[in-house]
């Protein structure tokens, strides 16, 4: 379990640092927040620290990288899944019982 958080927690980072602006990366912050806090509310109008307008202007009006924020997630999901493959044939034991 430590190291899906470690993988998400690195994930999530390095998803920040693609945002153009500082503006940006605090207005996904507080969106994955609400995601990630499992309350049960995920709507931008539970947000604390951002209005619901700024909210509603980062993901509508805004220019953000979609597309490198989508090739580096499938990339990192991918990654391990891979890692975790053995490469080759696998052996097959049989046994008469």
């Amino acid at each position: 379990m430590e190291i899906i958080l470690a993988h998400a927690h690195t994930l999530m980072y390095t998803i920040l640092a693609l945002m153009p602006t500082r503006y940006q990366r605090d207005n996904l912050e507080a969106m994955l927040g609400l995601f990630l806090a499992a309350d049960g509310k995920p709507l931008p109008h539970y947000s604390k620290s951002f209005s619901v307008s700024a909210l509603s202007r980062f993901l509508n009006t805004y220019k953000w990288p979609t597309r490198k924020l989508i090739r580096h997630v499938r990339q990192q999901a991918i990654e391990p899944g891979f890692q975790s493959l053995s490469i080759g044939k696998k052996s097959v034991s049989t046994s008469n019982s």
